[in-house]
C-alpha cells in the first residue's frame, strides 16, 4: 500500500516574517532563538520554527502557539496527537515532511543538502565498503552528487528512526549511482529490514538535493508538494 506523504518547502530568509512568527514560539524555543549570535541565524531559525508550527496546527486545528512538542531520546521532535513529522534545512531552505494518516510510531525523515566541497576521506568513513567502493567507480565529474545522494539518503534514514548517531552510517547500504533508484539495499542492527523501507530523491535545484525515507513495510511513498515548488525558486 502505498503511503501519501505530504512536502512543504520554504525559504528561511524572511527577515520581515520573523517578527510575526516569534510569538508563536514556545519559551524554550525563543530561548534558543535568542543564544545566536547572528541575527540571520536567528532570524532563520524562527522563520522555521514558527512555519513549522503554522503548518503543523493546519492537520490538528491547535493553533499554532498551543502546540507543544515532545522530543525523543535524541532529540527528534514529536506532536502528541498529531501527524508524524520530520523537518530539515539547508542553506536558506526548509523542507518539512508530513505524513498525516500513519501510526504514531511511523518512521519518517527528511534531510537537504546544499552540496559543498567534501575531502574523500569523509566518505571513507561514514560511508560503508560497498557503498565507498560504488561511489570511487564513478567518474570523477559524478562523484559530488554521488556523494550527496548517498549522504542525504543515509541521514533521511538516521532521522527516521530517531536515533542519531547511535545508528553507524555504516551499517546499512543505500544506492547512490545516477542510474539507480533511490533504495535502501542492506540493513543491520536494530534497523527494520531492507524491503520494509521506501526512498525517494529530492531533485530541489542544481547542486542541492535531498531524500526522503520512511519504513512503509514494503509499499511506496506517493510525495505531494503542499508549499513551494521543485525545483526551488
Amino acid at each position: 500500500m502505498t503511503t501519501d506523504i505530504d512536502l512543504w518547502l520554504w525559504p528561511l530568509d524572511q527577515p520581515g516574517l520573523a517578527p510575526d512568527l516569534s510569538p508563536l514560539l514556545s519559551d524554550d524555543e525563543q530561548a534558543r532563538a535568542d543564544r545566536f549570535v547572528r541575527p540571520r541565524d536567528a532570524d532563520r531559525y524562527v522563520v522555521g520554527r514558527g512555519q513549522l508550527r503554522h503548518i503543523l496546527s493546519g492537520y490538528t486545528d491547535t493553533p499554532a502557539a498551543r502546540l507543544v512538542f515532545a522530543y525523543g531520546p535524541q532529540g527528534k521532535p514529536i506532536l502528541p496527537g498529531g501527524p508524524v513529522f520530520n523537518l530539515s534545512h539547508s542553506d536558506g531552505w526548509a523542507a518539512l515532511a508530513v505524513a498525516p494518516d500513519v501510526p504514531p510510531d511511523f518512521q519518517l525523515g527528511i534531510d537537504i543538502e546544499a552540496q559543498r566541497r567534501v575531502e574523500d576521506g569523509v566518505a571513507a568513513r561514514f560511508f560503508s565498503g560497498d557503498e565507498y567502493a560504488r561511489l570511487s567507480a564513478l567518474p570523477a565529474t559524478d562523484w559530488m552528487a554521488g556523494f550527496y545522494r548517498c549522504w542525504t539518503r543515509k541521514e533521511a534514514v538516521i532521522k527516521a528512526v530517531g536515533s542519531g548517531l547511535s545508528t553507524p552510517l555504516d551499517s546499512f547500504d543505500v544506492t547512490l549511482a545516477p542510474g539507480d533508484a533511490a533504495q535502501i539495499t542492506r540493513t543491520s542492527g536494530d534497523l527494520a529490514p531492507a524491503a520494509e523501507w521506501s526512498l525517494a530523491h529530492l531533485d530541489l535545484a542544481p547542486g542541492f538535493v535531498g531524500a526522503v525515507a520512511a519504513v512503509t513495510g514494503g509499499g511506496g511513498i506517493r510525495l505531494t508538494v503542499r508549499q513551494g515548488s521543485l525545483p526551488l525558486r
